[in-house]
Parts: structure tokens; sequence; C-alpha cells
């Protein structure tokens, strides 16, 4: 029987979703529970195998080098199965099994289950609660329980490390998240990119749901837009094209930023708003 670890990044905003988290953890069996902590504080005191602390970088929060440091001492404490899951996700009751599964049966993927984003006021604590309110997200796959459907090549830019797994040989041959990437987002987009470039397969894992915890957020993420432009950058210098485009397209409609034929060039005019 394979030993699975989960491995979880949080910082303060996020301690409450984390605990959430935890309760459902509580009674997994041969299950460790490995915390980054991101913030520029210390972290609390959490009943798990492992806390680490990445303080910020000079351009913020350090997620890529969050998940690589996470993940390598989950192997360290002898984890067979990695499994990612963003603070704010509540494990499905059969997520850490289905994940368990499809990684016997398909090794050498890397296996991304269904995500419900919930509504305010979901009772995370239940699970026949949770089981109710399963919708996954259309945007992606979502096959039923117990089916693995391996990715297509187009599939790729559709993986979200807000709930992933896969074996620790597979982390241990396969690429790593760039921890050139600072602040908010780009590095899964690009860990994708690099898993597509090395012929790794990626495969969509019927049942393994996860449950995104309800908390405001801005669309577009203005608090984030000069995180954006600078990991979007970095991503088109290696990849040869932008993410996050829908993100880009509603900031230059709001004046924000323009394109200047070669790069997305900042309006100084315009400030993003908190």
């Amino acid at each position: 029987m394979l030993t699975r670890a989960v491995v979880t990044l949080c910082s303060a905003p996020r301690l409450d979703h984390l605990r959430h988290q935890l309760h459902a953890l509580r009674d997994a069996p041969r299950t460790r529970t490995v915390i980054a902590w991101v913030g520029d504080d210390r972290p609390p005191a959490l009943d798990v195998d492992a806390v680490l602390r990445l303080p910020p970088g000079p351009d913020g929060l350090r997620l890529a080098a969050a998940r690589n440091a996470a993940a390598d001492r989950a192997v360290d404490l002898g984890a067979d199965l990695l499994v990612f899951l963003d603070a704010d996700c509540v494990p499905g009751p059969e997520l850490v099994n289905r994940y368990q599964a499809a990684a016997v049966r398909h090794p050498d993927a890397v296996l991304c289950g269904p995500v419900t984003y919930l509504p305010p006021g979901v009772d995370v604590d239940d699970p026949a609660v949770l089981t109710a309110a399963t919708r996954p997200h259309p945007a992606r796959p979502a096959p039923p329980s117990g089916v693995v459907v391996p990715a297509a090549p187009d599939d790729y830019p559709l993986f979200w490390s807000l709930s992933f797994a896969l074996t620790a040989d597979r982390w241990a041959t396969g690429p790593r998240f760039d921890e050139r990437y600072q602040g908010y987002g780009g590095e899964d987009t690009d860990f994708a990119c690099a898993l597509r470039a090395a012929d790794i397969p990626l495969a969509w894992v019927g049942g393994a749901h996860a449950y995104h915890q309800h908390h405001p957020t801005s669309s577009p993420p203005w608090q984030h837009l000069d995180d954006i432009l600078r990991n979007g950058r970095l991503f088109a210098r290696r990849w040869g094209w932008w993410p996050m485009t829908g993100w880009l397209e509603a900031f230059a409609e709001a004046g924000a930023i323009r394109w200047d034929g070669t790069d997305w060039v900042r309006e100084p005019t315009v400030q993003p708003s908190s």
C-alpha cells in the first residue's frame, strides 16, 4: 500500500480554510500532511507531520519554491504518492483514494481531479453536504468516478495546481516548478508546459473531487496586475506565448496596460485598485 502525503501551501489569510482541509484529512490512513507556510509571519502550531517556512521573495510569495520544498520534505518522510492541494481546497471523501488508485494504474502520469467552486455558506466539514454540492468546473474534463482519461496535448494548459497528484518517483524524475516565478500567476501553467515538453502524461481522474471554499475575489485580479505582467513576460520568453490572456485583455480594456507590438506595457496613469 502506498504511503500518501498531502502537500499544502498556506498563509495567514487562508488559515481557517486550511483547518477545514485538515479536518477532512484527520482519519485518512497512511497519509502525511506537509504545510509550506508562505507568509512573512511565523506559522501557528498545527497538528501536521511537517511545517516549512518560506518567506516571500522580493517580488512576492514564492509559491513555486514552496511546492518544490514541501514535496521534497514529503518524500523525505517516506511518501510514495504526493497530493497537492491549495489551502482553500477541501478534499472530497474519495480524493486521496482515487488519486492513489489512478497512480497505481498510471505511475508515470501527473493526475488531475475535478474541482467544484463552492458558493458561500456550504458546510465543508460534512462529507454528505460536499457530495451534494458537487458541480465540477466546466472548463476541464470530469470523467465518471473511477475512470481515468489521458489528456490531449492541447489539454495541458488546463492543469491547475490547486489539486493534483503524482508518485514520488515521477516527482524525482520529472520537471519541478520554476522558482523564478514569484507572486501571483503563471507558475502552474509553466509547470504544465514543462510536463508536455518532457512527454510526461497528464490524466483526468474521475471521482478525485476537490472543493474550493468560497472567499472574496476580484476579476480581473487588480491587486496582482504587476505580478501577472512580470510572470507572464517570463512565461512568454520561455514558451513563446502569453498565459492569462483573459485577465490581460480585461486590464487592457480598462486602460491599465497596452500591447506595444512586442510586450504588454503598464500605463502609468492607471493604478491597480486593491
